[in-house]
C-alpha cells in the first residue's frame, strides 16, 4: 500500500500518473454551502502550470478541472468532493529508455526496489504533477479558512542570489515569483545560464501567513509546527523546513530571540498566537540535468512552481486545524451550557 491521503477533519486522497489519463484529489470533511465552482480552481492551476516562462519546463498543459461530486448548484453538499485534470500533452516516448534505467537523484531505484514494478513515464506517480491535485485542494482550504487570512509565497534565494527587498506587490509580476524585483532579474538571469549549461538550481520559499486564527494547534504530538512541517516535507522538492528565526537560532543568545517577536513564527508552543506565521523551504535542484535536460521536457528551476503548491499545503493544514479548533469551542460551549 501506498500513502496517498492526507488530513484529519479535512482529508484528501490524491491520485493519477504524470502520463496516464487523468490526475485528481478527493477531498472529504469539506463542510456544506461554501460556494464553489470549476472556475475557482483555474488561478491558482495557472500559477502551478508547466510552461509559464523560459525558466520552467516546456511541458504545455490546460490544467481545466472536472468536479465530479461533492457540489450543487454551485455550492458544497458536506459529501466528497472529487475533481480531475486530464493529462492531454503526453510524450511517454521520451521516458522509453528509462523503463529499465534509473535516473541519478530520482526515487526510480527507490520506488521500484519497494513495490517491484513501476510507472517509468516521467516518474509516474513521483513526478510533480501529482501536485496538481494539491493545488485544486488548497483552493477548497481556503474557502474554509476565514476571509482575512491571507498565504503569501515568495523566492527568497535562487542560487547565490538573495532577495533583500519584500515587496508582495510584485511577487506575480516576475518568472521567479520574487518580492525583490532588481534580484528576481538576477535570478532569471542565472536561471537561463544554467538551463543554456544544461544545469540546474535550488532556491529558498518563504511563505508568510497574515491573520492567521488564533488557537490552532496543539501543545504535543499535533503541534501546528509539526504538522505544517509534515505538509511541506510531502513535497518532493522540498529539503527543508523552518518557521521564524529558523536555524538561525543555533547563533542567537535568548536577549536576542525573544527582543523580535517574528523569531517566534507566530506560533508558541505549537499553537498559533494570531501573528504573522513565517515559513522557510529549501528546494532541491532539478536532477535531470545534462543530456537528459536536454533531450527531455525539464525545469532548470523547479522553485516558482512550488510556491502555489507549498502555499496548498499550509492551507490543508490551516483549514485542517481550523474545523478542529471549532469543534472543541463548540464542545466546549455546550459543556458550559450544560454546567451551568
Amino acid at each position: 500500500m501506498a500513502s496517498n491521503s492526507f488530513g484529519q477533519l479535512l482529508r484528501i486522497t490524491t491520485f493519477g500518473e504524470s502520463h496516464g489519463t487523468a490526475l485528481g484529489v478527493v477531498i472529504d470533511g469539506c463542510p456544506a454551502g461554501i460556494a464553489l465552482a470549476e472556475a475557482d480552481f483555474l488561478p491558482e492551476l495557472a500559477r502551478r502550470r508547466p510552461g509559464q516562462s523560459a525558466i520552467v519546463t516546456a511541458r504545455k498543459e490546460d490544467d481545466a478541472p472536472t468536479i465530479l461530486s461533492g457540489v450543487f448548484e454551485g455550492k458544497t453538499t458536506g459529501m466528497p468532493i472529487a475533481v480531475i485534470v486530464l493529462n492531454q500533452n503526453q510524450r511517454p516516448e521520451d521516458y522509453e529508455k528509462l523503463r529499465k534505467a534509473f535516473r541519478i537523484g530520482h526515487a526510480d531505484a527507490a520506488f521500484a526496489g519497494k513495490y517491484g514494478h513501476r510507472d517509468h513515464r516521467g516518474g509516474g506517480r513521483q513526478s510533480g504533477r501529482e501536485t496538481v491535485a494539491r493545488v485544486i485542494a488548497g483552493v477548497v482550504a481556503r474557502k474554509i479558512l476565514p476571509g482575512n487570512v491571507k498565504i503569501i509565497g515568495s523566492t527568497v534565494q535562487i542560487g547565490p542570489h538573495l532577495a533583500s527587498a519584500y515587496k508582495p506587490a510584485t511577487i506575480e509580476k516576475n518568472p521567479v515569483r520574487c518580492a525583490d524585483p532588481a534580484m528576481a532579474k538576477k535570478m532569471e538571469a542565472y536561471i537561463l545560464d544554467l538551463k543554456a549549461k544544461g544545469d540546474s538550481t535550488g532556491g529558498l520559499i518563504c511563505i508568510r501567513v497574515e491573520h492567521p486564527p488564533k488557537n490552532l494547534g496543539d501543545p504535543v504530538f499535533l503541534k501546528l509546527k509539526s504538522r505544517l512541517a509534515e505538509a511541506i516535507l510531502t513535497i518532493g522538492a522540498v529539503t527543508g523546513f523552518s518557521y521564524g528565526a529558523g536555524f538561525q537560532t543555533a547563533a542567537m543568545r535568548g536577549s536576542e530571540y525573544v527582543s523580535d517577536p517574528e523569531n517566534f513564527g507566530g506560533m508558541l508552543g505549537g499553537i498559533s498566537t494570531g501573528e504573522t506565521l513565517i515559513l522557510c523551504l529549501s528546494i532541491k535542484p532539478a536532477s535531470s540535468i545534462g543530456q537528459v535536460a536536454k533531450e527531455g521536457r525539464h525545469d532548470p528551476c523547479i522553485v516558482p512552481r512550488v510556491i502555489p503548491v507549498a502555499e496548498a499545503m499550509v492551507a490543508l493544514v490551516l483549514a485542517d486545524c481550523y474545523l478542529s479548533q471549532k469543534i472543541y469551542q463548540s464542545f466546549s460551549s455546550l459543556y458550559s451550557y450544560v454546567e451551568e
